[in-house]
């Protein structure tokens, strides 16, 4: 499974970008997609998950600002950042989780290769 993330780039503080992430398999059977990012000096936090039931979750900076989305049929995740903050900086990481086959219960991740957002001032 190798996912492709993009649509990062330099963008100025209120501004908006979308980024996309691209699965080389079919994401209709995931457990779990979802955005992560990581600045210098900090630890990767969550930005965005969304189940396969289609119920999405924010981490605290993100929520009401960001949307997760996805399109089954062309095996997409989207990333719709607005009201972007210089804190928003970050490479930003796209996750895929699948259910193990021989055992539904547990998944294995898979991570994109980031893309990094700079927001300026």
């Amino acid at each position: 499974v190798q996912l492709q993330a993009s649509g990062g780039g330099l963008v100025q503080a209120g501004g908006s970008l979308r980024l996309a992430c691209a699965a080389s398999v079919s994401i209709s059977g995931v457990s779990a997609v979802g955005w992560f990012r990581q600045s210098p000096g900090k630890q990767r936090e969550l930005v965005a998950l969304m189940t396969s039931g289609g119920r999405a979750s924010y981490g605290n900076a993100v929520r009401g600002r960001f949307t997760i989305s996805r399109d089954n049929l062309q095996d997409m995740v989207y990333l719709q950042m607005n009201r972007l903050k210089l804190e928003d900086t970050a490479v930003y990481y796209c996750k895929a989780e699948f259910p193990l086959p021989s055992d539904l219960t547990r998944t294995r991740s898979y991570w994109g290769q980031g893309t990094q957002v700079t927001v300026s001032s």
